[in-house]
């Protein structure tokens, strides 16, 4: 068992695994960036990510929901082949992290005040669809906050004190940035000013934790691969050649 477990870590498909991992954060930040950019009314310090759904152009952000939450989940599945020290709920976390956003693809959030153009400026009333992607969202915001602290737990033990800082250090930032951002959302007036900011700030601050999670086991799997063995017939050689050449130097010499 300890064999397999060793060659699961170190086979090409966890590698490949861990790769979909790093990708998946850049990939979700470059897409709703852009995207913010190029809709009509919609304001990316107030507005949430998950509006980009809404109006002609929705197809594209709920693209980047499958995608991203599909590499999740892979990226899960190779941190816990990997292992790497983070157990086994670090990587069902980010799994649950990936669900959560397929889940946030199939349920479209409720336009929000100002957007879709032509909403009203007020809250509207919570739907069904919308409760579901509120719902969604859980275990991507909560799920990748709490991996992040549980990773700086294990890390603390194992005395990679960098890494637990930084981890700690994310995993507090998305939680805190979450929860005002939410107030935001809630038309809290200190802060639904700056919701959509708040909101980005935590996504990235999460998902560039995952995705260093990611490439450090993808580092330390390629640094630790095991070296072939030396092929039985070529050792039982070579060691039959130096005991020849402890008795009779003369003729390893002369053969080289």
């Amino acid at each position: 068992m300890a064999t397999s477990n060793r060659t699961a870590a170190h086979s090409p498909l966890t590698r490949a695994l861990l790769r979909c991992g790093v990708l998946a954060g850049p990939l979700f930040v470059a897409v709703f960036v852009m995207e913010g950019t190029k809709r009509r009314d919609y304001s990316p310090m107030q507005q949430p990510v998950s509006a980009l759904a809404l109006g002609p152009r929705g197809f594209v952000q709920t693209a980047n929901f499958v995608v991203v939450g599909t590499l999740y989940v892979a990226g899960s599945r190779g941190l816990s082949r990997a292992g790497s020290g983070n157990g086994r709920l670090v990587p069902a976390l980010i799994g649950g992290a990936g669900v959560g956003l397929l889940a946030a693809a199939r349920f479209p959030t409720d336009p929000v005040p100002g957007y879709p153009p032509g909403s009203d400026s007020s809250p509207p009333h919570q739907t069904t669809t919308g409760m579901l992607h509120n719902l969604a969202s859980v275990p991507v915001f909560l799920g990748v906050s709490a991996s992040a602290a549980l990773s700086a737990v294990k890390a603390t033990r194992r005395g990679e004190h960098a890494w637990a800082a930084y981890s700690a250090a994310s995993g507090a930032t998305m939680l805190a940035t979450t929860v005002a951002a939410g107030a935001g959302f809630g038309q809290s007036p200190q802060v639904v000013g700056v919701a959509g900011l708040l909101q980005r700030v935590s996504i990235v601050s999460g998902f560039s934790w995952v995705s260093i999670a990611c490439a450090r086991a993808l580092r330390q799997r390629i640094h630790s691969e095991p070296k072939a063995p030396l092929n039985p017939r070529f050792r039982t050689r070579a060691h039959g050649r130096s005991r020849s050449c402890v008795r009779d130097p003369g003729r390893c010499s002369d053969s080289r």
